[in-house]
C-alpha cells in the first residue's frame, strides 16, 4: 500500500524555504500546487501579498515571485538630502549604507520605506543603487508654508529633504493665506509623469506657542493623534471591570508607594520594602496591563502600532486610551490596582538570595514626588506625612546605595548628561529651558527597576522562554579607536586591550569625575557607543555590564514591557512556550525598535525647536559657557544659564585663520596658535536667530 503523501504546512517561513530550496523564481501555481492549495489561489496570494510588503519576495515578469536577497536586493528607509540625492538604510542589521543618485530616486520621497538593488560600489566602501519599488509610504501629513500666486498653491516643506514638487489646489487650501505654516494631507503621491497632490488639513496656530510646535512634531513624525472609537470603547469597558483578588496574592495591607516626576500622569511602578535580619525583601509592583489588552484586541492592535507613549513639554501621546493609563492600569494611591510582583530577597551586600514572581492585587498609601523623597533624605521630615512611609524611604536609601555599589563594580556605565526641563507659562509659552536635577531619589528607583528588569529576564531565560531582551552591542572598533586617541590629549588613556569591557570605560568616567572633562568625556563617549534596541536573541546589554536584560516595568508606555508581560503571566500559569512565537517575537522587536527610535527623534526636535523659539528675543544677550562641539566650520557652544546650544562660525574668528585638528577635535589659530577646544570654556553673544533652520548663532565676545 502506497504511503500517503504529507501534505505540507502552509505558512510565510515554508513558502520562503520552498523558494530558496527551489533556486528561481515561481508563479503562483507552482506555488499553490506545491502546497496542495490549487483551489485556494487567493489565500496564497495574499501572503505573498504580505511577503511583498515586508521586502521578503518581489513579483517579477512573468507573474514570477523571487526572494529579494536572491536578486541583489535590500530593504530600508529612504533618507534624503536637500541636494536631491539620498541614502537608503537597510533595515538588515550590519549593512552599509546605499548610495542613491538624483535620478535614481524615482518617485520615492523622503522617509519611505523601499526596495533598492544594488548596482555597484562607489569610490571606498560605499555602494550605489537604484529603488526599484516603493514598499510603504511614511508620510501621509507633511508640515510647510502654504505659498500661492493667487492661480494655484504650493506647498514648501519644513523639512528640506522633501525635494518634491507638491501642489496645493486653492479649493484645497481651506482658509490658509499665503506665507502660512499647515499641516498638509497628501491625496496623491509622485509618479513618474506627475508631482505629489495635497490638501490643507490643518492651519497651524502662533509659532511661538509650545503646543504649536508640538503639532509640526505630531504631524511631521506621523505619530498617532486618536484612537479608533472600538479601541477607546473597549477601553472604557475593560476600566469598569471589578477588581477581584481570586488567584492572586493580596497585598493591599502593605506599604507600597509611588515615586514620580510632579508632571508624571500614569503610574507603572509602585515599590514596598522590609528591613530583615540579614538584608532587605524589595518588592517591586507593576501594573498589570496585560490583563486588560488582550492580544489581537482593538486596544492591542492600537498599542502595537503607536509602539510606545511620546512626551512632550506640553502634552503625552500615549500608547493606551486615558481611561487605561491614567485610569484602571495607572497605580493612583488609595485605589485597588492588579499588578504583577517581583519580590526580591537581597542580603546586607547586595546578592539577590532569592526571589518570587506572582499576579496580585495592591493598594498604593501615597504618591510621591522626587523632591519630596530627596526632603525626607536630606532630613526634612515634614516634607511627607506618614511614619511607615519615611523609615520606608531611608530603607530604600541603604539599598539603593549598595545595589549602586555594586552595579557600578561590575562595570555598568553611569553617565552623568543632564536632561532639559521646559517651563511653560499658563498660555503655552516656553519662560525657561534648564537642567533637570538628578538626585538620589531618582535612583533609588533606577535601580529598583533594572534589578526587577534584570530578575524577569532571568526567571524566564533559565526555563527557555522565548522573549524580548533589551540589548546593547558592543561598540565598534573604529569608534572607540578614535574615542581612545582624543583622550590620550586630554591626558586619559584607556587599557591596552583588544576588546574593551563596560569596566574600562566606567573606570574612565570615575576617573573624570569631578574634574573639567567630565562633562566632555561623557558626551563622546555615549556618542561612541551603540544604540540600544530590542530583539529575541540575547547579547546582553554593554552599557548596564548585564547579562541578561529585558524592559518590564513600564507596560503603560512601551509595547516591549506589555509583551514580557504576557509571555511571564502564560509561564506564571503553567503554559509550555511555542516555537511560532520566534518569528512574531523578531517582527515585533524590530517595530518597536524603530519606533522608539521615532519618538526620540521627535521628542528630541520638539525640545530643539522650544530651545530656539525661546532664544528668538535674546539676540544681543551675553552668555558664559561650554565648547560641546568643534567641526570645520566652527564650534559648537552650550550656554550655562540656559539649556541651549549655538554656533559660533569660523567665519566670524577675524583674528587668525584657524584650521580644524581631527586628532584633538579643535580649531587652531595658525598664526596665534590659539586652540577652541571640545570643553573649553568661552563666553558668547547671541547674533541670530533662525526659528525656520532651527539655528542659533553666536559669536565670541573678546576680553
Amino acid at each position: 500500500m502506497a504511503r500517503k503523501k504529507k501534505k505540507k504546512s502552509f505558512s510565510a517561513e515554508n513558502v520562503l524555504k520552498f523558494m530558496a530550496r527551489t533556486g528561481r523564481p515561481l508563479t503562483l501555481r507552482e506555488i499553490c500546487r506545491h502546497f496542495g492549495l490549487t483551489k485556494q489561489k487567493e489565500k496564497v496570494k495574499i501572503l505573498l501579498e504580505e511577503l511583498e510588503k515586508k521586502g521578503k519576495i518581489i513579483q517579477v515578469s512573468s507573474k514570477r515571485y523571487g526572494l529579494t536577497k536572491k536578486m541583489n536586493l535590500v530593504v530600508g528607509r529612504l533618507s534624503c538630502h536637500p541636494d536631491g540625492y539620498g541614502f537608503v538604510i537597510p533595515e538588515e542589521e550590519g549593512k552599509a549604507d546605499i548610495f542613491i543618485s538624483p535620478r535614481h530616486l524615482k518617485e520615492a520621497m523622503h522617509g519611505d520605506r523601499v526596495l533598492v538593488r544594488v548596482e555597484r560600489k562607489r569610490r571606498g566602501k560605499l555602494k550605489e543603487g537604484e529603488i526599484v519599488r516603493i514598499l510603504e509610504r511614511r508620510n501621509k501629513y507633511i508640515v510647510g508654508r502654504f505659498e500661492t500666486d493667487g492661480q494655484v498653491g504650493f506647498l514648501l516643506p519644513e523639512e528640506e529633504r522633501f525635494t518634491t514638487e507638491i501642489i496645493v489646489p486653492l479649493s484645497w487650501a481651506k482658509e490658509a493665506a499665503s506665507g502660512q505654516m499647515v499641516v498638509a494631507e497628501i491625496v496623491r503621491y509622485p509618479s513618474p509623469n506627475r508631482g505629489a497632490l495635497a490638501k490643507v488639513a490643518k492651519v497651524l496656530g502662533d509659532e511661538s506657542l509650545a503646543s504649536t510646535h508640538a503639532e509640526i512634531v505630531t504631524y511631521k513624525y506621523n505619530l498617532p493623534k486618536d484612537f479608533s472609537e472600538e479601541a477607546l470603547k473597549e477601553a472604557e469597558e475593560r476600566a469598569k471591570e471589578p477588581i477581584s483578588v481570586e488567584g492572586r496574592r493580596d497585598l493591599r495591607k502593605l506599604t507600597f508607594f509611588t515615586i514620580d516626576g510632579e508632571k508624571a500622569r500614569d503610574f507603572d511602578d509602585a515599590v514596598g520594602i522590609k528591613k530583615e535580619r540579614n538584608g532587605y525583601r524589595l518588592f517591586v509592583s507593576i501594573a498589570d496591563v496585560g490583563h486588560y489588552v488582550r492580544p489581537g484586541s482593538a486596544l492591542d492592535e492600537e498599542a502595537y502600532m503607536r509602539g510606545n507613549s511620546v512626551y512632550f513639554p506640553d502634552r503625552v501621546l500615549p500608547m493606551l486610551p486615558f481611561a487605561l493609563s491614567q485610569g484602571i492600569c495607572s497605580l493612583n494611591p488609595n485605589e485597588d490596582r492588579l499588578a504583577i510582583t517581583v519580590e526580591m530577597k537581597f542580603n546586607k551586600q547586595g546578592d539577590l538570595l532569592n526571589y518570587d514572581i506572582y499576579e496580585s492585587v495592591i493598594r498604593s498609601k501615597a504618591r510621591l514626588t522626587y523632591r519630596q523623597v530627596q526632603a525626607v533624605l536630606d532630613g526634612n521630615t515634614e516634607a511627607i506625612k506618614g511614619k511607615r512611609i519615611v523609615r520606608a524611604l531611608h530603607y530604600m536609601k541603604e539599598l539603593a546605595e549598595i545595589l549602586l555599589k555594586r552595579r557600578l563594580e561590575r562595570g555598568s556605565l553611569d553617565f552623568d548628561l543632564p536632561e532639559p526641563e521646559v517651563t511653560l507659562d499658563l498660555l503655552g509659552h516656553t519662560t525657561d529651558i534648564l537642567r533637570a536635577e538628578r538626585l538620589f531619589s531618582h535612583r533609588i528607583i533606577e535601580e529598583f527597576m533594572i534589578a526587577a528588569n534584570e530578575t524577569v529576564a532571568m526567571h524566564l531565560t533559565e526555563r527557555e522562554w522565548p522573549m524580548i531582551y533589551r540589548v546593547h552591542d558592543r561598540p565598534s572598533g573604529d569608534k572607540i579607536a578614535a574615542f581612545a586617541k582624543f583622550i590620550e590629549t586630554l591626558g586619559y588613556s584607556l587599557p591596552k586591550t583588544r576588546e574593551y569591557t563596560p569596566l574600562d570605560f566606567q573606570n574612565l568616567l570615575n576617573e573624570v569625575k569631578d574634574t573639567p572633562h567630565e562633562f566632555l568625556v561623557n558626551r563622546l563617549l555615549l556618542r561612541s557607543l551603540k544604540q540600544a534596541r530590542y530583539s529575541p536573541s540575547n547579547i546582553g546589554h554593554f552599557g548596564l555590564a548585564s547579562e541578561c536584560y529585558t524592559h518590564f516595568t513600564s507596560p503603560i508606555r512601551r509595547y516591549a514591557d506589555l509583551v514580557v508581560h504576557r509571555l511571564l503571566k502564560k509561564q506564571l500559569q503553567g503554559a509550555k512556550p511555542k516555537k511560532k512565537w520566534i518569528e512574531v517575537l523578531e517582527t515585533t522587536a524590530q517595530h518597536i525598535s524603530e519606533r522608539e527610535r521615532i519618538a526620540m527623534e521627535a521628542e528630541r526636535e520638539i525640545i530643539d525647536r522650544l530651545r530656539v523659539q525661546f532664544m528668538t528675543n535674546k539676540v544681543g544677550e551675553e552668555y558664559e559657557g561650554v565648547i560641546s562641539g568643534v567641526t570645520s566650520f566652527g564650534f559648537f557652544v552650550e550656554l550655562d544659564e540656559v539649556f541651549v546650544e549655538g554656533l559660533v562660525r569660523l567665519s566670524s574668528l577675524h583674528d587668525d585663520y584657524y584650521l580644524f585638528s581631527e586628532r584633538t577635535f579643535s580649531l587652531i589659530g595658525k598664526r596665534t596658535k590659539r586652540q577652541f577646544r571640545l570643553g573649553d570654556r568661552v563666553r558668547v553673544r547671541v547674533i541670530n536667530v533662525n526659528p525656520s533652520r532651527r539655528e542659533i548663532e553666536l559669536h565670541l565676545v573678546t576680553s
